[in-house]
């Protein structure tokens, strides 16, 4: 399996990607430039998280813009597997690549903290397998990720069963109202999405940095589950 991790301007959470699947799953994990085009023939391609370009205009819009991203267009619209996770799920929403668009959570802060997120029945690469409602606990650590999509939009996720996490307590009740479990105030409390073939998916957790039990806290080594499902491990 061949990871291909993409590098942009102000992304800083590049090399705990790199370590949970070259690391911890024994990938063939390496970083692409956002100049450079070729994916090295890449199995899967991961946008993780950061700061891209400085979120200037607004988190995503730039990162869009790079050489890089027809080439993960290409990719996915042949089928190859993409994740994004926080920022990375942002230029996924501004690429076009999945529906939606992530806010400025509720409240207006910048929000650094463990959130449980409870897995959705969901036909995706990255928890096929995984039991649904099985809940996994990781941080966040964003300012925008209020996710939001026009109510025909939303129906039609429902539906396709595109979403593939959402926020939750830690004993898997879900309540979209409550910010105390929802707490950027993303419609229908989502966490985390597909496309509609399940080839795309992101996500604003960080199940990347609750992958092993020294550095997971609370959560443990919760969030390497998914990323096994994504390498086959």
């Amino acid at each position: 399996m061949r990871v291909a991790v993409v590098v942009f301007p102000g992304t800083n959470c590049d090399h705990d990607v790199l370590h949970v699947f070259g690391g911890l799953l024994k990938a063939e994990a390496f970083p692409v430039w956002h100049r450079d085009t070729d994916l090295q023939n890449a199995d899967l391609v991961v946008l993780p998280g950061g700061f891209s370009y400085g979120d200037y205009l607004r988190t995503g819009a730039l990162a869009k813009l790079s050489p890089v991203m027809q080439s993960v267009k290409d990719f996915a619209a042949q089928g190859g597997r993409v994740l994004g996770i926080c920022n990375g799920f942002q230029i996924l929403c501004e690429s076009g690549l999945l529906p939606g668009v992530l806010l400025e959570n509720v409240g207006r802060r910048f929000l650094s903290q463990f959130v449980s997120i409870k897995v959705e029945p969901s036909n995706n690469f990255f928890t096929s397998g995984i039991p649904a409602a099985k809940v996994i606990t990781c941080p966040i650590a964003h300012f925008q990720g209020n996710y939001y999509a026009d109510p025909a939009t939303l129906s039609d996720m429902e539906k396709n069963g595109q979403v593939v996490f959402r926020y939750s307590d830690a004993s898997g009740r879900v309540a979209a109202d409550d910010h105390s479990i929802n707490v950027n105030g993303s419609c229908n409390a989502i966490a985390g999405i597909c496309n509609k073939a399940g080839n795309v998916v992101g996500l604003m957790p960080h199940p990347e940095r609750a992958a092993e039990s020294l550095v997971g806290y609370v959560g443990g080594a919760s969030g390497l589950e998914p990323f096994k499902v994504a390498v086959g491990a």
